[in-house]
This record gives C-alpha cells, sequence and structure tokens, in this order.
C-alpha cells in the first residue's frame, strides 16, 4: 500500500494507482500526530508534505515493512533521515523540478520590497488618498547594486542570473566555492565569509537548507552586521531566521526591510511582522505554479514507484540503504 498524506496533482496519483492500491488523506490539511502515525500503518511507501514531521516514532509505526518515504520538497528537514536511514527506509526529494520557480518568486519578493510594491497595493487597497509627487513612496533600483547569495546551489544561482539581468554584482557564501565557470557565468561572482557578505550586500537572499548549523543563521549578531539599506529574502526556509530577532531590526531601522515567503513557526507568523509596512509576507508560494507541483508530484510518485519495484530512484537523499538493502 501507499499512502499519500494529503492530496496531490492527478498525474502523480494516476502513477501510484495504476501501480496498486492507494490511501489518500481525505482531510485539507495536515493530519495530526495520532493521524499520521495511523494513516502510515502498514504501508509500503509514503508520499509525504514539508507539513509532515517524519520521526523515528512514524517510521516504527508504519512497520518493517515500509520501503520508502518520498517527500514532496527539495528540502527534507521535516524528516529523521538517520532513522530512515537505520531502518533501511529509502528518503527521496524533489530536486531540480522547482529551481526555476522559485529563483522567479525570489526575484520577484527582491523586486517587491525594494520598491515598496506591497506596501503601495496596501495603500491602494485601503482606500487611503493618496496624490504622486516626487518624493512619494521612492524605492531603490537594482542595478549596480550588489546581491549576496546564502547557499549558492541550484535556486541560489539561478536567482543570481535573474538578478544579473537587472544589472546586480554577484557576492555568495557557500562551503565551497563554486566552478570558474559559473562564477564567470554570474558576472565573476564572488565567494567571501558570510560576516563579509552581510556587511556588503544590497540585498540578502538565503538559499540554504535547514540543518542545525543553518538554524538562526540569520539571528542579532547576522541582523547587526548588515547595512542599514539593505534588504533580507528568504525562500528557503523559516527557521533560518531567527523572526523575534528580525523584528527588533526592523523597528529599530537597523535593516531596510525584509520579504519572506517561509516562516519560522509555519503556518503561524510572527504577528509583529504583520503590522511592519517594510515587509512583504506571502504564504509559502516558491514552488507554486501548477506546472512546478504537478512536476514535485510525478516526481515523488516516480521515486517511491522505483524503490517499491528495487529500481534506483531519480532522487535518493540516503542512497546507502540501497548499497546495503
Amino acid at each position: 500500500m501507499i499512502v499519500v498524506t494529503r492530496r496531490i496533482p492527478d498525474p502523480a496519483l494516476e502513477l501510484l494507482q495504476a501501480a496498486g492500491d492507494v490511501w489518500i488523506s481525505p482531510h485539507d490539511r495536515p493530519l495530526t500526530t495520532e493521524e499520521l502515525q495511523a494513516a502510515v500503518r502498514g504501508a509500503d511507501a509514503v508520499i509525504s508534505l514539508l507539513h509532515d514531521k517524519v520521526d523515528a516514532a512514524l517510521l516504527d509505526a508504519a512497520g518493517r515493512q515500509l520501503k520508502c518515504i518520498a517527500n514532496v520538497a527539495v528540502g527534507y528537514d521535516n524528516i529523521d533521515v538517520a532513522a530512515a536511514t537505520e531502518r533501511g527506509v529509502v528518503v527521496t526529494n524533489t530536486p531540480g523540478v522547482l529551481t526555476d520557480s522559485t529563483a522567479d518568486l525570489a526575484m520577484a519578493l527582491i523586486l517587491m520590497v525594494t520598491r515598496r510594491l506591497g506596501e503601495g497595493e496596501r495603500r491602494i487597497r485601503s482606500g487611503e488618498p493618496w496624490s504622486w509627487h516626487m518624493f512619494f513612496m521612492l524605492g531603490t533600483s537594482l542595478a549596480g547594486k550588489t546581491l549576496g547569495v546564502i547557499g549558492l546551489g541550484a535556486i541560489g544561482q539561478a536567482t543570481a542570473r535573474r538578478a544579473r539581468a537587472f544589472g546586480m554584482e554577484i557576492v555568495y557564501a557557500a562551503p565551497r566555492r563554486a566552478s570558474q565557470e559559473t562564477e564567470a557565468e554570474l558576472g565573476g561572482a564572488r565567494r567571501v565569509p558570510l560576516m563579509a557578505l552581510l556587511a556588503t550586500a544590497d540585498v540578502v537572499t538565503l538559499h540554504t537548507p535547514l540543518t542545525p548549523d543553518t538554524r538562526h543563521l540569520i539571528d542579532s549578531a547576522a541582523l547587526r552586521q548588515m547595512r542599514s539599506d539593505a534588504y533580507l529574502v528568504n525562500t528557503s526556509r523559516g527557521p533560518i531566521i531567527d523572526e523575534a530577532a528580525l523584528v527588533k531590526a526592523l523597528r529599530n531601522d537597523k535593516i531596510a526591510g525584509a520579504a519572506l515567503d517561509v516562516f519560522e513557526n509555519e503556518p503561524d507568523v510572527h504577528p509583529d511582522l504583520r503590522e511592519l509596512d517594510n515587509v512583504v509576507l506571502i504564504p509559502h508560494l516558491g514552488s507554486a505554479t501548477i506546472e512546478t507541483r504537478t512536476a514535485m508530484a510525478v516526481l515523488a510518485a516516480n521515486n517511491a514507484l522505483a524503490v517499491l519495484a528495487g529500481k534506483r530512484p531519480p532522487t535518493a537523499v540516503n542512497p546507502e540503504v540501497l548499497a546495503t538493502g
């Protein structure tokens, strides 16, 4: 049996249903811990979403016949990969297919926050009187400015390419230096230490996975390092930013603004963020196109079906299980 923890696009469901028995959650919401553990009992594979906590307890509830957790996301911080590996369960994710849509959104957020577009739309919708004049709602241009990319993986690179089209220079912080070809393609992008990036970038955009090392990577100390006219953009994972520290920095004009697609305690949002005009807030829409979400679900389905057929899945997170299984 294949368990799908929440409805996914039909092309992916059709693939799964053609292969065997499929249970789909009847609820259009995240399952509770108890519901999730009951749902996976006896499953051979689970199609999970980023709000599903897959820990040792859930893996044990599923039983020894469980072979695969196919996460419909590129990030897999919701899964205890070590616990899955210990139990011989293959974990897969969906990288690649959401690169362009997430990079598009990151660029949109950069434009929204630097040009005050969210603030402007709220003014129009509120009915507040306004009149054009030379100093009305001035934002800042991107040409000639520096984009600091934290995490130069596929999405970070795609965002940097878009920023280059707007005339921005690129600096990046990453565990390893990118290839010379990649740096050249990005207009001579330079790898710099994190604190140097924060001190120099006009816009900082986050594209790093959530790990113990990156949780609260952007804390009060990091925010103090940023320029007072700089902007922070996050389309990766919410807990990379300490939201309480961000609120203080924004209120005290330590940075100029922020644009967030993800949140520390998602779906809850720090209430003070909603009160600030210099913040753009959107509900985790990085991969939210019909084409991308369908491709993600189809990839997850193909991952699960490959494992169940005894084959190597396209995108395994813990391929060592396959070598020993």
